[in-house]
């Protein structure tokens, strides 16, 4: 889809949003703004907009009630040329339902391996799972996806119509700092993120390193992270400038994960000079590549003593590769043009059906 040629209206659809603090949302924030700095006029749609309810073993995410109507009446509002469902949650299927029932083709994204946190928490089985999310994304002009091996996996599964995605990172607040703003015995091993049953920090915490090891985040395991791992350093959820100088004080980011789709923290560490230490799985296998910028080994601890000293300078090089502006355009590149709406000030296709 041709998409500078002139602004565009561009309802972008998430179930992911403040005050989560996560890839997704970081993500999107991103999106957003450099979707603003080209002249895109943007419409949010997220669960701040609408009443909620608490997501069942996961009381800190907030789940939208909203029916394809409601929905439908904030099209009709905004009048977008492009439509996009970055989540499978109620808001991605109110809004599926919505574009299905009036023939609006739409675009969507693969953010989160739910099925394989449905399995860690609840043991359903995976191909349950992974039918359900292959029926929601079914009908999309494109699954936008970050990873390649993300993509293949997907593919083995059935997916069709996938299209390379990317991220980036914000390389003015991510940067080398001063290795003394941390006050805690060396080497320091940092581990960033949501503390839940999915982000496997268990198996860093439990790892026979030196030195010191450091906690950054917050979620549902935390309290009992806390208590069975005395010896960590847990310093909760931090943000901003301070998240930047943390992770910047830090030896090595251990990145303890089996499950996520790419991997922010783990560009954001490496913009800040830290090498990484990971898994070689989906994520850490598309970012570190064969580049001298961290270890991956199913011997996490292994991981994370080869990484030490590894140079800071290759590690924030690597990282400049990967920008917001090439992920904002990607993003248009993959975007449809909807059916039915109204498009640059011209008459509607066909009139908005509600249930």
């Amino acid at each position: 889809m041709e998409t500078d040629q002139q602004p565009m209206r561009i309802t972008i659809v998430t179930d992911a949003w403040h005050p989560q603090t996560n890839g997704v949302v970081r993500t999107l924030e991103m999106l957003v703004a450099h979707l603003a700095a080209r002249g895109h006029a943007v419409d949010m749609v997220t669960p701040a907009d609408f009443p909620t309810f608490p997501c069942p073993t996961y009381p800190e995410i907030r789940l939208a009630l909203c029916t394809a109507r409601t929905f439908g009446r904030r099209i009709a509002r905004f009048s977008p040329d492009s439509l996009h469902i970055a989540t499978e949650g109620p808001l991605g299927f109110a809004a599926r339902r919505l574009c299905l029932r009036n023939d609006y083709r739409f675009t969507t994204a693969f953010h989160t391996k739910f099925p394989d946190y449905l399995y860690a928490r609840a043991r359903v089985p995976l191909n349950w799972s992974y039918a359900a999310l292959r029926r929601f994304h079914a009908p999309s002009a494109g699954i936008m996806v970050a990873a390649a091996s993300i993509r293949s996996e997907l593919a083995e599964r059935g997916f069709g119509n996938l299209k390379p995605w990317s991220r980036g990172v914000d390389a003015s607040l991510f940067r080398p700092y001063d290795k003394d703003g941390l006050p805690y015995p060396r080497p320091i091993f940092v581990a960033l993120g949501r503390l839940a049953v999915e982000k496997n920090v268990d198996a860093f915490l439990s790892l026979d390193l030196p030195g010191t090891k450091l906690v950054i985040g917050d979620g549902p395991a935390a309290a009992g992270l806390r208590a069975h791992y005395s010896d960590a350093v847990f310093v909760g959820r931090q943000t901003g400038e301070q998240l930047a100088r943390m992770l910047g004080a830090a030896d090595v980011l251990v990145f303890p994960s089996l499950t996520d789709t790419f991997g922010l923290v783990l560009l954001e560490a490496l913009a800040c000079g830290v090498p990484v230490a990971a898994y070689p799985v989906p994520g850490p296998l598309d970012i570190v590549v064969d580049a001298p910028i961290g270890c991956l080994d199913w011997d996490l601890g292994r991981a994370a003593r080869g990484a030490l000293g590894l140079p800071p300078e290759a590690c924030r090089a690597h990282a400049l590769e990967f920008t917001w502006e090439k992920t904002c355009a990607l993003f248009l590149s993959h975007l449809v043009p909807m059916r039915g709406v109204k498009r640059f000030g011209h008459t509607t296709v066909r009139p908005l059906t509600l249930p």
